[in-house]
């Protein structure tokens, strides 16, 4: 099964031009659905405000060569190992679905565009383990956070079959990964193996064509705004947010008379409050 392309398979029902032209239609549906969802949320233009206001109030000018290392630490640190996760779980669980997702689009950008066809050659073993890994990392990542993770299941008693327009992206790429693998382990089964094949291709088309009702194009925007939330900090904006003092400083103590009369001498050794049980009530 991991070694078997199952588009290869499908080419023989349906032209490889066809498949082609469904993912080409798809990666335009992405493009128009995030600008429009951008053009409705008005998130472009938050963006852009929200960066001529910092400017105005910047207490430094960031130099290019600044930019350029808040830029790389921006796509190492929030893009590349999603560090804004705190709770390691759930930073596992999104690490997973989100290499998962990417291995398997391209793979199967890949596998259709390159091994599909009669006179097609036969797609290369490690494609193919890339395609089945991608979309079983997609599941084990989805999964874990659908039935686990969910705040709203976890600490609200909310079951997890009650679904919401925002449920649309992660039930639609679950479903798109779970298909997808159940269409290529019934390769050769008959009606089976189709009706896997036709629910795969809906929950494809679902995911990519519900970017303005969905929360796909969150991932476009989640890097703008981790490097520019470092941007303020490196100006000095901070976003109209009040600096942050050491606590434990005598002279901060001083300006703020109160901070020994609530939190005691010595603020970092109070203890773990809110931080001390996990937030698991109804």
């Amino acid at each position: 099964m991991i070694t078997s392309n199952p588009f290869a398979e499908l080419s023989a029902s349906i032209p490889a031009a066809t498949m082609q032209a469904y993912v080409v239609l798809m990666f335009l549906l992405v493009i128009g659905g995030t600008i429009l969802d951008m053009m409705h949320k008005k998130s472009a233009k938050y963006f852009f405000e929200n960066a001529k206001k910092a400017e105005k109030g910047a207490k430094r000018s960031v130099s290019s060569g600044e930019k350029v290392s808040m830029a790389v630490a921006t796509v190492a640190s929030e893009v590349l190992t999603s560090s804004e996760f705190q709770n390691p779980r759930r930073r596992l669980s999104h690490l997973f679905t989100m290499y998962g997702f990417i291995i398997f689009v391209a793979s199967t950008v890949a596998l259709i565009f390159g091994y599909t066809g009669a006179d097609a050659t036969a797609a290369p073993t490690w494609l193919t383990t890339a395609w089945h890994l991608g979309a079983a990392s997609l599941c084990f990542g989805g999964y874990w956070f659908w039935f686990f993770i969910r705040v709203d299941v976890v600490s609200e008693g909310i079951k997890w079959y009650n679904l919401r327009q925002a449920d649309i992206f992660i039930v639609s790429v679950l479903l798109m990964g779970t298909f997808a693998l159940l269409w290529s382990a019934t390769m050769g089964a008959g009606t089976l193996n189709v009706l896997f094949s036709v629910l795969f291709i809906v929950a494809s088309t679902v995911l990519f064509s519900t970017v303005m009702w969905s929360k796909f194009a969150h991932m476009f925007f989640k890097p703008a705004a981790a490097y520019q939330k470092r941007t303020t900090r490196a100006d000095g904006s901070r976003e109209n947010l009040p600096l942050e003092y050491d606590l434990t400083d005598s002279a901060v103590q001083q300006k703020f008379p109160d901070i020994p009369e609530y939190l005691g001498k010595n603020p970092p050794n109070m203890g773990l409050g809110i931080k001390r049980e996990a937030s698991n009530h109804y």
